[in-house]
């Protein structure tokens, strides 16, 4: 029997646990308990923080943004801490995971921006910074939420590079191309020129 001490045994231990940490479904709890709703019949359905701006509340969109984050930088500082450098990028990515495949929810499940931007500031903050500071020039731009999200994750792989956290840069590339593959129903209509405005009605 491997012990926890044993390289796989622990990863595993911390791609479960990033797992269970990224899967929270905090859009769908906060919706549920302030009473506006089953998020998932909202709007896109989607139970990230954008769709939960579509109820009207933007306190619970906040907060779903600042959880979404949070769950993702916590999964990768309990990992680094207790594990090392390589489980917290394995954490990172469980958590990721988590978010958009949520076994809670029939593995249907957010698309990975919060969560993306929290488990960045916690692997490298100067990364994660100006991913952060790209969404939210992009954001104010544009005001489309989705155009936001892919600028910022596809521009975090080019921040790695240019501020010497190639440590990072895999792992970063592997999920912007999972943000632009969930997003890719979003590249569509962003195509289309039909792709809807912040603090519109669907998405």
């Amino acid at each position: 029997m491997p012990t926890l001490e044993t390289g796989l045994a622990l990863y595993a231990l911390w791609a479960l646990i990033g797992y269970l940490l990224g899967s929270i479904p905090f859009g769908l709890i906060l919706t549920k308990a302030m009473g506006l709703g089953d998020l998932r019949e909202i709007g896109s359905g989607n139970i990230g923080a954008t769709n939960v701006l579509r109820t009207g509340n933007k306190g619970a969109a906040a907060a779903t943004l600042l959880l979404d984050g949070a769950k993702g930088a916590v999964a990768v500082l309990l990992a680094r801490e207790f594990g090392g450098e390589i489980a917290a990028q394995i954490a990172a990515l469980a958590a990721f995971l988590g978010h958009c495949f949520p076994v809670w929810l029939g593995f249907k499940g957010g698309k990975g921006v919060a969560t993306f931007l929290g488990l960045m500031l916690a692997l490298s903050w100067p990364v994660g910074l100006l991913a952060c500071a790209t969404w939210l020039a992009t954001a104010v731009i544009s005001r489309i939420s989705s155009l936001s999200a892919l600028v910022a994750a596809s521009w975090s792989t080019l921040w790695c590079l240019l501020v010497g956290q190639g440590q990072v840069f895999f792992l970063t590339l592997a999920l912007a191309l999972l943000i632009i593959w969930r997003h890719r129903e979003n590249l569509t209509r962003l195509k289309a020129g039909t792709e809807p405005r912040i603090g519109g009605k669907k998405t």
